[in-house]
């Protein structure tokens, strides 16, 4: 193989969200997100409805905050789960997603609980704002990668050494 057959002029690098979107570790977190939001629902519906009765009064105000707080979060790691699903599968395309995106913004929610009210919460409450937050900040973190790098310049759209490449190949012939 010679070296004109490595260099391709006229392609574009492949951008890390679109890789990232079509890959198997995509596919897991998306799997991780969806099967936290079933189990976040389940408790809440269920033994965490049941949980709540049996706090105290400011306890229970807790309880019904950072619930809220963790249903919300949850929310906006399933939209911005199912964007990136919509565009890896064709759906949409990655401007449209955009669009979309700063309609459900991914954002970190400071919290005014404090310890000793965060500590008054049933375990399994406390376990599942762990697990959210934790996701939260993964997909925080991937969504950073990946504006960056659809918003990183682009390359110009010749080599310049592939063009010296190419007069050198014409003024001298091929080489092999």
């Amino acid at each position: 193989m010679n070296e004109p057959d490595v260099i391709q002029l006229d392609v574009d690098p492949v951008r890390f969200g679109q890789s990232f979107v079509g890959s198997e570790a995509f596919k897991a977190l998306f799997q991780e997100g969806m099967e936290l939001i079933e189990e976040t629902a389940a408790y809440l519906d269920g033994p965490g409805r049941e949980e709540s009765r049996h706090l105290p009064r400011q306890a229970s105000l807790v309880y019904a905050s950072e619930s809220m707080r963790l249903t919300t979060r949850l929310m906006q790691v399933a939209s911005w789960l199912l964007l990136q699903r919509a565009v890896a599968e064709g759906e949409i395309t990655a401007d449209q997603a955009q669009l979309e995106k700063n309609r459900v913004r991914l954002n970190s929610q400071d919290t005014a609980t404090t310890i000793a009210e965060y500590e008054g919460l049933p375990v399994r409450l406390r376990e599942l704002m762990g697990l959210a937050t934790r996701l939260h900040a993964r997909i925080l973190h991937l969504e950073r990668l990946i504006t960056e790098a659809e918003e990183a310049p682009r390359p110009p759209a010749s080599n310049p050494v592939a063009a010296q490449l190419g007069m050198l190949q014409r003024a001298f012939g091929a080489v092999e």
